[in-house]
């Protein structure tokens, strides 16, 4: 069953490779979605696809990279709309 999820995470997120670490990550669990870097300092990402997978990001959301600090993660769930690639914007 097909799931997405959209996550903003909060913290020292920005300039530890998060972006690119849950790109990567997503792609090894073939996860569709985005991720960017928001102007007040949190990470914003959607993730979509099996729910499993997507349950594996977000749980990735609260640890990220060995260098983020990760505060908060706020989740919400939305009605998918058929993304299967990733991309970093």
């Amino acid at each position: 069953m097909t799931k997405r999820a959209h996550v903003y995470v909060s913290g020292q997120v920005q300039g530890v490779f998060f972006r690119a670490a849950a790109r990567r990550k997503a792609q090894e669990l073939g996860v569709g979605g985005f991720a960017r870097n928001l102007p007040d300092g949190r990470f914003e990402a959607a993730f979509e696809g099996e729910g499993d997978a997507v349950d594996a990001m977000v749980r990735w959301c609260h640890e990220g990279t060995s260098q983020a600090e990760v505060s908060s993660v706020e989740v919400a769930l939305e009605a998918p709309i058929g993304e299967r690639e990733f991309r970093v914007d």
